[in-house]
């Protein structure tokens, strides 16, 4: 039977290795520098910017030195998120705003971001359509998403399922997930779209590569990043 809460908390396993440096030097970090390239040449600076599911706060830093903001609001739905990320948000060197909140229904103003950064989160969500509607409505009109995450065929796999915990109903492939992107408003070309296929996130972790096997141009995509921008017209 699969869980449709809310919130799921996540394994012991899992919390453990979202605080290694494996997370955030191949997952995270490697996230926001494909990300990056992707973004729009015109901006360099976005002051306030909301990092959702923001876990043990290791986005912080990083969102801090690449973005420049004034404020980052952390967001999580996991209501110890104090004790999790706390530590992270006093070391970083701008304002750091924690809060207890689902994604899905924000308790935030109206077009108050000029940048959503969802990383590794949209895969935990339950209500998904609906936080994708939030995250529109909290951006202001020409703010960006950054939306990284695992698909359905990531989620699925035996590893996965043995070693973390996700609402498995919910996953859905790379083309869904950009489709459900453009369907909530956003603008979405192909060119903003990447599909990396990571050692880790491949069924064999990457063993067929490293035995000088090419990389199977045909395949079902395990991750999906896409930078989507809010119409300037949505004023």
């Amino acid at each position: 039977m699969y869980v449709t809460s809310p919130f799921i908390e996540e394994s012991r396993f899992g919390n453990w290795f979202l605080r290694t440096d494996t997370w955030r030097l191949r997952v995270l970090c490697r996230a926001l520098d494909d990300l990056q390239r992707l973004m729009p040449a015109d901006v360099r600076r976005y002051p306030r910017v909301l990092d959702v599911g923001c876990g043990f706060g290791h986005g912080f830093a990083e969102l801090a030195r690449r973005f420049a903001p004034d404020v980052i609001v952390g967001l999580d739905a996991d209501p110890g998120i104090g004790a999790r990320a706390g530590d992270a948000a006093a070391r970083c060197d701008i304002d750091v705003r924690l809060r207890a909140v689902n994604a899905a229904h924000m308790d935030l103003p109206d077009a108050d971001f000029h940048l959503v950064f969802c990383h590794q989160t949209f895969h935990h969500i339950v209500e998904q359509e609906a936080a994708m509607a939030e995250f529109y409505r909290v951006l202001k009109p020409g703010g960006v998403l950054l939306f990284a995450e695992s698909t359905r065929r990531y989620i699925h796999s035996l590893p996965i399922r043995l070693l973390f915990r996700h609402p498995m109903d919910v996953q859905k492939t790379a083309a869904e997930y950009v489709a459900m992107v453009r369907a909530a408003g956003f603008e979405l070309p192909d060119e903003k779209i990447s599909l990396p296929y990571l050692w880790w996130s491949r069924p064999d972790i990457g063993v067929l590569e490293w035995m000088g096997l090419p990389v199977p141009l045909q395949r079902e995509e395990t991750l999906v990043n896409a930078v989507a921008r809010k119409p300037l017209s949505d004023c």
